[in-house]
């Protein structure tokens, strides 16, 4: 039993840990529903869609998973993340689990079946008991995450000992499959790469892969915080960026406002933020993308305004990034993304009741700007209607490469080192 839990609260680091369960509620709900009935349904949806509706489904083609290098991924990000190794490295494939959500791409992923994930039920109950004893609040919170973990690990050693691939990279440190899969290597003996996709917080796991492909400083610093790192680090920029490092934006005037906003940011307040921006700046046009995962309809509550929308599960975050000059966004990882694009991210809290200021240190680092308020937000527009700052050298804390002779070949310095790595 102890030998479970360790490997369990491995794999639940990120979600039973203490900074995870003090996050705002809103946060939380994207991993758990707040309702303790919904709650419930999750897990018997979970019961028949997945786990009793995979034991009809054949759906492995071995031949695209033996002795292959396995790109792993969890999300749409995670395969924009490592597209450019499918096109480096011959024998690399996408590889995801069974009935794993990957946006657009859900066709283009050779899956793993997880039809004997049911046979390791019976760890459940046992695993709860015990993650009750030990993290009490969290379990009673998210009791449904441990659900939906259990059989992972064990089905996945049985993957890999069968298709003995030559390396698994990953995108993804945190969530319980992903972690499932590096736990399940580090036990096979396969090697494991990971490439950092999106910005870090002290509350992520500790880095235990072979290789750790990290974007920057900023990224290597938090990760100390996390805990002991095991395996070579090295600082290779951000690769999904370097496509479009030739396009940045040298625009002076301020004509397109882009709003990107996620869960935790309150419906009321970008709705009013939208509106009043397109008020008093008519001339500019304001673009709203909100998260993937929020399914909010914003076209309903911003109807009769001039207000234009980007899809986040079609468009990519940087394809929408390059159509616009300013970024106006909360906690997200995006203003990094928009700052190498060199668009002026300006960091504007959409939630005054849960407040989570600077959640990834962006303001302290002085990546963005704040506006603490919407007419702080209005009188620093104004102010840079016409001459908009350059601001790309502020992520070079964030992005090794940036400002050297790697600046937009982060892709390349990262397959050369995965190749050597590899080899």
């Amino acid at each position: 039993m102890s030998k479970w839990y360790a490997i369990y609260s491995n794999i639940l680091h990120l979600h039973f840990s203490d900074g995870f369960f003090n996050l705002p509620e809103s946060a939380k709900a994207a991993v758990s529903p707040t309702s303790l009935v919904k709650r419930l349904l999750k897990v018997a949806g979970y019961t028949v869609v997945r786990l009793l509706g995979n034991l009809f489904k054949r759906i492995e083609q071995p031949e695209k998973l033996q002795g292959k290098v396995w790109l792993y991924v969890v999300s749409q990000n995670n395969y924009d993340s490592l597209h450019f190794l499918r096109e480096g490295l011959p024998d690399a494939e996408f590889v995801a689990g069974q009935s794993k959500q990957i946006g657009k791409y859900n066709q283009t992923i050779y899956r793993l079946s997880l039809r004997r994930k049911i046979l390791y039920y019976y760890k459940f109950l046992p695993l709860y008991f015990q993650f009750l004893r030990e993290k009490k609040q969290s379990t009673q919170r998210f009791a449904d995450v441990l659900y939906d973990a259990v059989g992972f690990y064990e089905v996945y050693k049985i993957k890999l000992r069968k298709y003995k691939p030559k390396a698994i990279v990953f995108a993804n440190d945190h969530n319980p499959d992903a972690r499932a899969m590096l736990l399940a290597a580090k036990a096979m003996g396969v090697k494991t790469v990971y490439i950092q996709h999106a910005s870090i917080t002290p509350i992520f796991p500790p880095l235990q892969f072979d290789l750790n492909l990290l974007e920057g400083q900023d990224a290597l610093y938090k990760y100390k915080q996390c805990g002991l790192i095991t395996g070579q680090v090295e600082l290779v920029g951000m690769p999904k960026a370097d496509a479009f490092a030739s396009l940045r934006n040298n625009n002076q005037r301020i004509a397109r406002i882009g709003i990107g906003c996620n869960l935790m940011d309150a419906t009321e307040e970008i709705v009013r933020v939208a509106t009043q921006l397109t008020t008093d700046f008519p001339e500019v046009e304001i673009i709203l993308r909100p998260h993937p995962r929020d399914s909010r309809n914003f076209g309903s509550l911003l109807q009769g305004t001039n207000i234009s929308f980007s899809n986040s599960r079609e468009v990519t975050t940087f394809d929408f990034l390059k159509e616009i000059d300013v970024l106006l966004s909360g906690n997200s990882g995006i203003h990094l993304e928009a700052v190498l694009l060199n668009v002026w991210a300006i960091y504007y809290n959409m939630n005054q009741v849960e407040q989570l200021h600077d959640y990834y240190g962006f303001i302290q680092k002085s990546l963005v700007d704040e506006a603490v308020s919407y007419a702080a937000l209005h009188q620093l527009l104004q102010r840079h209607l016409f001459n908009k700052p350059e601001v790309y050298l502020r992520a070079t804390y964030y992005s090794a490469t940036v400002g050297t002779e790697y600046d937009g070949r982060s892709s390349e310095l990262a397959l050369k080192l995965i190749k050597q790595f590899i080899e």
